[in-house]
């Protein structure tokens, strides 16, 4: 006899706004069904192998959660009932330490710290009853971990099969912070959206820690972005060892040692960040011999790689642009100068929060993506880069990029 077929879970991956669909060309390349595509996220079903395979492999969402209960509620009564009635017993251990974080959209409660209180004391009673122990709540380094999120009407209960959060790949330090971190999946997801493939050389001129260029690196070398930290499924009374023992093994044996170093650079003008990025580099498995880094000023660099290829990059912005009391060159207008002069045939994809940066650079974008940086709302603004003194093609085979769209002038 074939074994039965395991249930599918009903899933949902969050993720920084505005990275939705590449999010679900992901997960559906995973082996997801994708159900909705919500502001901030992506609805999927899939069995426990893609559960565990999404958080192993996906560079793009901020944590996979399992939906476990879902109600209408009127009051923190009706959360507790909720709550009361999965059998938590069969989750986790009651000598296990517990967390409860929540969210909400419209809610007619006047006090989420209350209602987390509900659904907490509805998980502990139930473990009590069920096996005369109770679990302890731990804030910072929790076992388990359950997400509660209230519309108007209704309440989802979600477990966290992640545990940290999934940007954090660990291989950045805690003194690895910088002015403006910019988190590893919304990194890899400029990548995404730029339309770069590991075979198109890639510059990040602004590169502080690394992040960009590792993302980069690791995607060239078949490294998962899972593949060096814990999960917190791995903590669930349901963990399949087996199963996720198989998916790891096969993710290492996909990794590629850098036989030659790639077509990945980055500077930026401080040497404390280069520093940085190359402790970086070693620490998740790249090596800081496999790309190229420099400490220097943008202004007036040269590409470099002959073939060219794409800058992706999140700069500083405004009073940013100086280190330590030293121009970083005359801001963006000597970018945008920069760009022109030495980096002829290149695509340059910039995350800045500015909207007049088009402007100061004296560049028309051929398109922008709209872009949370955290709660910073932001654009990607993509730019095809000509000489000086040069114009496009206009209407003669001109190449689509990611979004199908035909090139705009720089």
């Amino acid at each position: 006899m074939r074994p039965r077929p395991e249930a599918a879970l009903r899933l949902f991956a969050p993720c920084p706004r505005g990275l939705e669909d590449a999010l679900a060309d992901e997960l559906t390349g995973l082996g997801a069904s994708i159900i909705a595509r919500p502001a901030g996220g992506i609805e999927f079903d899939g069995d426990r192998a893609i559960a565990y395979r999404a958080n192993l492999h996906s560079r793009l969402a901020s944590r996979i959660l399992l939906r476990i209960a879902n109600g209408p509620y009127g009051d923190e009564n009706d959360l507790y009932r909720i709550a009361s009635g999965h059998p938590w017993e069969s989750v986790f251990r009651s000598d296990q330490t517990l967390r409860i974080d929540i969210s909400a959209i419209r809610s007619p409660l006047t006090s989420l710290n209350f209602a987390t209180l509900r659904i907490k004391d509805a998980i502990v009673d139930r473990m009590r009853n069920a096996t005369g122990e109770r679990p302890s709540i731990d804030t910072h380094r929790p076992d388990v971990r359950v997400f509660a999120f209230l519309d108007a009407n209704n309440a989802t209960l979600y477990l966290d099969l992640s545990g940290e959060a999934l940007f954090k790949r660990g291989w950045r330090q805690r003194e690895d912070k910088g002015e403006a971190p910019l988190k590893e999946n919304l990194a890899a997801g400029l990548l995404a959206l730029s339309g770069w493939t590991p075979e198109a050389p890639l510059f990040d001129p602004f590169c502080g820690s690394g992040t960009i260029v590792i993302e980069a690196a690791q995607q060239a070398l078949g490294i998962a972005p899972g593949v060096s930290r814990h999960f917190g499924f791995e903590n669930l009374a349901d963990f399949d060892a087996d199963l996720w023992s198989t998916l790891r093994s096969d993710a290492l044996r996909r990794m590629r040692p850098a036989s030659a170093p790639l077509p990945i650079a980055g500077a930026d003008i401080d040497p404390r960040a280069i520093e940085q990025a190359r402790l970086n580099l070693s620490r998740a498995g790249v090596g800081s011999d496999t790309i190229t880094l420099e400490c220097r000023d943008f202004t007036g660099a040269s590409a470099p790689f002959e073939q060219p290829g794409f800058i992706v990059c999140n700069p500083p912005y405004g009073e940013r642009l100086e280190f330590e009391g030293e121009a970083q060159g005359g801001g963006f207008a000597d970018f945008g100068a920069t760009l022109r002069a030495g980096f002829a045939g290149w695509r340059a994809c910039v995350l800045t929060s500015d909207r007049s940066l088009p402007r100061q650079l004296g560049m028309k974008e051929r398109r922008k993506w709209p872009l949370f940086n955290g709660a910073i709302e932001c654009r990607m603004f993509v730019f095809d880069i000509f000489a000086p003194g040069t114009a496009p093609r206009r209407n003669r085979n001109p190449a689509p990029d990611a979004a199908g769209e035909a090139g705009a002038g720089g």
